[in-house]
């Protein structure tokens, strides 16, 4: 049974790793990209699949990045100092790109319909590709890393660790679903690329400031 007291010493760190999540899903990547080609050419049913499928992979790599810290944390006592560390410096270079980002051109929208092969297929075939495109993105096996080295500390229980896991993996695939219905009209896309620079600007201040707590609160 898990006491209020534990309760409240954890979540701070949960509820951190739930936003580092939320404004790397702002941040555009692969799975980003593909989403937004797939819902602006083929339709939203199609990216809700994909959407879908994207939502799974995050869970999944989520899931084995857990238990395989539980695993190396149970053998080496002082493995989760080098992981925070890795976790904070990759916090860092994903701040640099996030300000770089902020100043050059957004992507067009030619460019984005061209970040995945939109042929006629079925929603099941959409939702492979999803979960393919995120299970091979090492974006998203590194983002995890860092989430989870910032809620998950040593010393701290099972519960702790699955809290992030299924509510980050709950919130990636809700966001994923929401970009799904937004992008599938061409308005969305315009407005989100004049508002690119803004957002990746602050995405910068957010990483740093957290990877910068990592390397330093250890």
């Amino acid at each position: 049974m898990i006491s209020l007291a534990e309760f409240g010493q954890y979540l701070p760190g949960i509820l951190l790793s739930y936003a580092a999540l939320l404004v790397g899903l702002i941040s555009p990547g692969p799975a980003l990209l593909g989403l937004m080609g797939v819902s602006l050419d083929q339709g939203r049913r199609a990216g809700q699949h994909f959407a879908l499928g994207i939502g799974t992979g995050s869970f999944s790599i989520g899931l084995l990045t857990l238990t395989g810290l539980s695993a190396v944390l149970a053998t080496y006592a002082d493995a989760m100092t080098a992981i925070r560390i890795f976790g904070g410096l990759y916090l860092l270079w994903m701040s640099y790109r996030a300000f770089r980002t902020a100043f050059r051109k957004p992507p067009t929208t030619s460019d984005i319909a061209d970040a995945v092969d939109t042929r006629k297929i079925s929603g099941r075939g959409y939702y492979f590709r999803g979960l393919g495109l995120h299970l091979t993105n090492p974006k998203a096996i590194l983002t995890w890393i860092a989430i989870i080295s910032i809620g998950f500390h040593e010393g701290a229980p099972l519960w702790v660790g699955a809290a992030i896991v299924i509510g980050c993996g709950l919130i990636s695939t809700s966001i994923h679903l929401l970009y799904a219905t937004a992008f599938s009209t061409a308005p969305a896309i315009s407005i989100y690329r004049r508002a690119a620079g803004w957002i990746n600007g602050l995405l910068g201040v957010f990483f740093a400031a957290v990877g910068l707590r990592l390397l330093i609160n250890r």
